[in-house]
């Protein structure tokens, strides 16, 4: 686990070692309220769960960028520590929490299947308020069809999923990807966030926007 402060919230990244998948939380201080945020295979839970005590945090939602298999297989293991917490996530995204071949976890020999009692739609602009903290939700799809970011501009941090990685981009030779697009969002809807904007990944270490910008090879 890492944890980088910025100003008005704390970002804790929880990292599984099959995948190399980041979960996040996302919360306002020791004793304040918090976002988990994709939270994947084993032990990830675990240590989100004791993270949360640890910090005497109160979930307020999870939040899930996008709806495959390494970004949601902790989410029954969420909702049954916290029943009511409401699950945030895209309408084209949606079906990929009950369809183990929409999230593309059958492939894998694993079928996960979630079944949250209270699904919201994830949808641009949002916003989304953690306590004090106002998130813009942004349409990152073209990894998956309903790909969502979550930036911050007082925290200078944007959450995205696997839209942009350090030196690279989301793969797009999946059911329902679209290269394209997921080009013409990261541009449109990444691109014009200021250059010191930290960028969280799905994968691999944080970033910039800046660096993206400057030495991305795929949106040169």
């Amino acid at each position: 686990m890492t944890d980088l402060n910025h100003r008005v919230v704390n970002i804790s990244t929880f990292v599984e070692p099959s995948f190399g998948e980041n979960a996040y939380v996302v919360d306002t201080g020791p004793g304040g309220r918090c976002w988990i945020i994709d939270p994947g295979l084993p032990p990830s839970v675990g240590e989100i769960l004791a993270h949360i005590r640890a910090r005497k945090l109160t979930p307020d939602a999870l939040v899930l960028t996008h709806g495959h298999a390494d970004h949601i297989a902790g989410v029954p293991e969420i909702l049954a520590a916290f029943p009511a917490l409401p699950t945030y996530i895209s309408a084209d995204d949606r079906i990929m929490l009950t369809n183990p071949q929409a999230n593309l976890s059958a492939l894998g020999g694993f079928p996960i299947r979630c079944d949250p009692s209270d699904i919201r739609d994830l949808e641009p602009p949002g916003p989304l308020t953690l306590d004090k903290t106002t998130w813009t939700v942004a349409d990152v799809s073209g990894h998956s069809p309903g790909g969502r970011s979550l930036y911050c501009k007082a925290a200078s941090a944007v959450i995205v999923g696997d839209a942009l990685f350090e030196g690279s981009i989301g793969r797009t030779d999946f059911p329902g990807s679209h290269h394209e697009s997921l080009l013409q969002n990261i541009r449109e809807n990444l691109f014009t966030l200021p250059d010191d904007t930290v960028v969280y990944s799905g994968h691999g270490p944080a970033t910039t926007i800046g660096r993206e910008k400057q030495f991305n090879p795929w949106l040169a």
